[in-house]
């Protein structure tokens, strides 16, 4: 049987006390080797890919996220659980709660983003009304809810293209063209996954606010200190969230275009 569910997040998320039978692999494909695990939880089989290698050593613009993803399609995958560290620019949205992102600004500049080169691919524009899939967050709000953490259901996921920090007059742009949080890696991975007709969500572990909001200069320490303080919370919810996933899937994201 083909595991059904990716986890795409940091090593932290899994660990042998989750997941049981846990195999490591690489699958290749046309666009590069991703490197991933394979587990059971509750009886159903899971994949999980760190998304900056296990010793967070890649950069979030050289993230080979067209391989990623074509590798989960590959193996059979039909959801994926995305996380990820974001800066807030949302007073509401504080540091170490958790937003279930609905919309995003796309503000890369050197990223592949696109299944669809042409030739034997051609030319195809895919739909991104909900870019995250509706039924995924859904779950995901709802199990938040039986957990001692504070979710908030639906913002809008400024996507920059690091590796630095933003300044504060990037981050008074963002917040004026509607955002409300900011990171490094849901594009083109969001795009990506609706392309491939996957279910894809993110949910985005707040863990500072950002340049210009916070009153002091941010620092990588800082951001890792919030996950490290967040990741059995964020852990609980991945877990709970797959164990009540619906079967069957009731949103449009197996629609490419």
């Amino acid at each position: 049987m083909a595991p059904k569910i990716a986890i795409i997040g940091g090593t932290g998320v899994y660990n042998p006390d989750i997941l049981s039978d846990v195999q490591e692999m690489i699958v290749e494909n046309v666009y590069g080797k991703a490197k991933m695990a394979k587990g059971t939880y509750q009886g159903k089989e899971i994949i999980f890919l760190a998304r900056h290698g296990a010793t967070h050593s890649l950069p979030p613009h050289l993230i080979n996220y067209r391989a990623n993803i074509r590798a989960l399609k590959e193996m059979g995958v039909e959801r994926v659980l995305a996380t990820a560290a974001v800066g807030s620019l949302n007073e509401t949205m504080a540091p170490g709660s958790f937003v279930l992102v609905d919309q995003f600004l796309d503000f890369t500049k050197n990223r592949i983003s696109t299944f669809f080169d042409g030739g034997e691919q051609g030319v195809t524009h895919t739909d991104m009304t909900n870019p995250y899939c509706p039924q995924l967050i859904k779950v995901l709000a709802q199990e938040g809810q039986n957990l001692p953490i504070t979710v908030h259901q639906g913002g809008t996921y400024v996507t920059a293209e690091g590796p630095r920090f933003e300044t504060p007059a990037e981050i008074r742009m963002f917040k004026m063209l509607g955002g409300d949080v900011v990171g490094m890696t849901s594009v083109p991975e969001v795009v990506l996954a609706r392309e491939a007709g996957l279910c894809y969500a993110t949910i985005g572990m707040v863990t500072n606010f950002a340049a210009g909001i916070s009153p002091t200069e941010l620092s990588h320490q800082e951001v890792l200190d919030v996950m490290s303080e967040n990741s059995a919370n964020l852990s609980k919810l991945l877990m709970k969230t797959v164990e009540n996933m619906p079967e069957e899937r009731t949103c449009k994201c197996g629609i490419a275009s």
